[in-house]
């Protein structure tokens, strides 16, 4: 794919993440395991990295693995660490830029809605967000952010990011590596799958998003606190 002529090199490398993003069989082909380990670490601690599709993407590597394409003793362990160590990274982040991180202006890679998002999240499930984030698309990102940013314990966070790096690394890997030996062909039905994958992780966001507008359609206008 010929860069866009007057595009800068980061918007095009961007350009090419969201083309692959749909297709994660053609993105492991193109980038190899390192290229899958270092795009799994990006999305669990770098505000870049928000837009990746970490959980179509280890199911599909879990899947290669089974067809023996893949390492799968390699991408478990690789993953594993680079989904740990990410959000280790995003969590010492926050810890270092604290609640100026709420002021910060929006950027193409930071967009203060997605903090928000995060720390209502946080404040709903308490430590249990840094677990459930991972299967949340952008909370996921951002949720470490936001436990370093809050009073939340290093060994506390430590000791959820363990137990969600392996059920979410580990976990979403070995599911297609089971369905791969278990239903024949499956190769054959991976973009359905994966577009799937992408609709279900896309239901927490679209519930949080129907709760926060029936949210702000309930809170009473000046106006109508006036004639109150």
């Amino acid at each position: 794919m010929a860069p866009a002529r007057g595009r800068p090199v980061g918007s095009e490398v961007v350009h090419v993440l969201a083309e692959l993003s749909l297709n994660p069989e053609h993105l492991i082909r193109t980038f190899g395991t390192i290229g899958l380990i270092a795009i799994i670490f990006a999305e669990s601690g770098l505000l870049v990295g928000f837009f990746l599709p970490g959980d179509s993407l280890l199911f599909t590597a879990g899947l290669l693995a089974s067809q023996g394409k893949l390492n799968l003793a390699v991408i478990l362990v690789g993953c594993f660490l680079a989904a740990f160590i990410g959000d280790q990274v995003g969590y010492a982040f926050g810890k270092k830029v604290g609640p100026s991180i709420f002021k910060r202006p929006d950027s193409r890679w930071f967009k203060h809605e997605n903090v928000e998002r995060a720390e209502e999240f946080f404040e709903h499930h308490g430590s249990k967000t840094i677990v459930l984030a991972r299967f949340v698309p952008v909370v996921r990102t951002f949720a470490p952010i936001v436990a370093g940013v809050s009073t939340m314990k290093y060994r506390t966070f430590v000791f959820y990011n363990v137990i969600g790096a392996f059920l979410w690394a580990v976990g979403v890997t070995m599911l297609g590596y089971w369905l791969g030996n278990t239903i024949p062909n499956i190769d054959k039905y991976l973009l359905p799958i994966v577009f799937g994958i992408i609709a279900v992780s896309l239901i927490p966001v679209a519930v949080e998003y129907r709760r926060q507008k029936k949210k702000a359609a309930d809170v009473p206008t000046v106006d109508e606190s006036r004639d109150g």
